[in-house]
């Protein structure tokens, strides 16, 4: 039977490119130097959409937590607001990592990276150009752009193609960005319209929120021809691939096929859908998978007995 430890919670922000991202440092209570895992979100969330609940989870578990917001949103900086790049996002990956190999109450030679969704597909990505890492934690990921769009549909695609036209000519005329929704009802134009999208983000935002339901539209073209799936099988360090078997948003059967070319990959399957992974007992479930992953691969001390 697993102790739970004690912790502490601090604001942070860090450096990234022209501006800062926002999180939450959680350091175990009597653990000298412990290991640490990056925490980051999905398409459009920001960090109090339960990655609190998981960091809390791994830092009883005697590993340190860095959980953070995206440049662009949420209560980070960034402008334009509500912008999703890829490219800065990934960039926000490095700067997270470079903050943690920063400090000195960490130990920076056990730095692990967990994503979930879109961020699970950034934790791939990330994974493979950062050799030094101890271990990588990938979350019902965003593996294949074109995978997800057929998924949505090519009715449902073709729909958000004219917002993409006024948001690129509003950029071309310096204009403040036009906006998609990220989750809408199904038949809606949205980054994601299964059933499960909408309630499913609405159910991960606790009251007062920074979250925003609508990103610049302009990201659209690049989200179908992201394919961080590909970068699986040149992941050097153990990675975790948890897969919704049910998944609605990022098709299960083309990330199988990605996680299964990681040379070190660990793969748990889940029957609950996309946006269960966070709340209830699949929550419970997998969390208790991962902190058994990162305990074996961080190899977090004891915390010290109380005198």
């Amino acid at each position: 039977m697993t102790t739970q430890q004690s912790f502490t919670r601090h604001d942070i922000t860090f450096p990234s490119g022209d501006s800062n991202c926002a999180g939450w440092l959680y350091l175990p209570t009597g653990v000298t130097s412990p290991p640490v895992v990056i925490l980051g979100h999905g398409l459009g969330a920001v960090r109090e959409m339960r990655l609190d609940a998981f960091a809390e989870r791994f830092a009883q578990a005697g590993i340190a937590a860095v959980a953070f917001t995206y440049r662009h949103f949420g209560d980070s900086g960034g402008h334009p607001r509500q912008l999703l790049s890829i490219k800065r996002q990934l960039a926000d990956w490095d700067a997270a990592i470079a903050y943690v190999k920063a400090r000195t109450d960490v130990d920076r030679t056990r730095i692990a990276v967990w994503g979930s969704s879109f961020g699970g597909g950034h934790v791939i990505t990330v994974a493979s150009r950062h050799p030094e890492l101890r271990a990588a934690v990938s979350q019902c990921p965003f593996t294949d752009g074109l995978a997800s769009a057929l998924a949505l549909g090519p009715v449902a695609s073709l729909k958000v193609l004219p917002v993409v036209a006024r948001d690129l000519a509003a950029r071309g005329r310096g204009k403040p960005p036009v906006m998609v929704p990220i989750a809408a009802t199904p038949g809606s134009s949205a980054l994601m319209n299964a059933p499960d999208a909408l309630p499913g983000y609405q159910a991960l935002q606790p009251p007062g929120t920074t979250f925003r339901n609508e990103v610049a539209a302009r990201v659209i073209p690049t989200i179908l021809t992201y394919r961080p799936g590909r970068a699986a099988k040149k992941i050097a360090m153990p990675i975790l691939f948890c897969v919704s078997d049910t998944d609605s948003v990022t098709p299960p059967a083309q990330t199988l096929r990605y996680a299964r070319t990681a040379p070190k990959g660990e793969i748990k399957r889940y029957g609950a859908g996309h946006f269960d992974f966070y709340t209830g007992e699949t929550f419970e479930v997998l969390v208790r998978d991962q902190i058994e992953f990162l305990t074996r691969q961080l190899k977090p001390a004891a915390a010290a007995s109380a005198p």
